[in-house]
């Protein structure tokens, strides 16, 4: 039987882990930039969120995180947008607040798990689309309704739509890799 590690926890397993995530994420990203949602301030639909929220599930917050802030800035860069350290955090804190219940996961397949994984998933997208929405208030002048509205909710309903049907998706996918590798 696997021994369960700390919720925090962070060794070689995990750097490999962040490494690909990020790797992943920003590619992913690149590819989906250019769907930039009209009357909205940069925000795409990017289908590729649902990588720091699975990794953050499947392997602990701090991946999560590091998957989501780094792939994120990897992402911006490929597309020419350059470095926006508030959008990036807000990336990461979706992964780490998906990855606060990777210890509540037993196999990733089971309607509990996947229910439990969603209830995180629209968290993360919740806190992290709004610590980024609320930088544009002092970055670009914006007041808070229209920070809200031009911001927080399309990137905000956007990665939750992706995030609750992709995460579940690559949940049950990785419980069958885990089955077969004895996991």
């Amino acid at each position: 039987m696997e021994e369960k590690k700390s919720l925090w926890s962070f060794g070689t397993r995990q750097v490999v882990f962040a490494a690909i995530g990020a790797a992943l994420y920003g590619v992913l990203s690149f590819v989906f930039n250019f769907l930039q949602l009209p009357a909205s301030g940069n925000v795409a639909f990017r289908p590729a969120v649902v990588i720091p929220l699975f990794f953050g599930v499947a392997f602990g917050p701090i991946v999560g995180f590091i998957t989501g802030i780094l792939g994120n800035i990897i992402g911006d860069l490929l597309s020419g947008y350059g470095f926006w350290i508030w959008w990036d955090l807000g990336n990461g804190l979706i992964g780490l607040v998906a990855g606060l219940c990777a210890g509540m996961m037993v196999d990733y397949k089971s309607v509990k798990d996947i229910v439990i994984a969603e209830i995180f998933v629209v968290l993360g997208c919740a806190v992290g689309m709004f610590v980024a929405s609320l930088s544009e208030m002092w970055v670009s002048g914006l007041d808070f309704a229209t920070a809200m509205a031009t911001n927080f909710v399309p990137a905000f309903v956007t990665n939750i739509i992706n995030g609750l049907v992709l995460t579940p998706l690559l949940m049950i996918a990785y419980s069958a890799i885990r089955g077969r590798s004895g996991r």
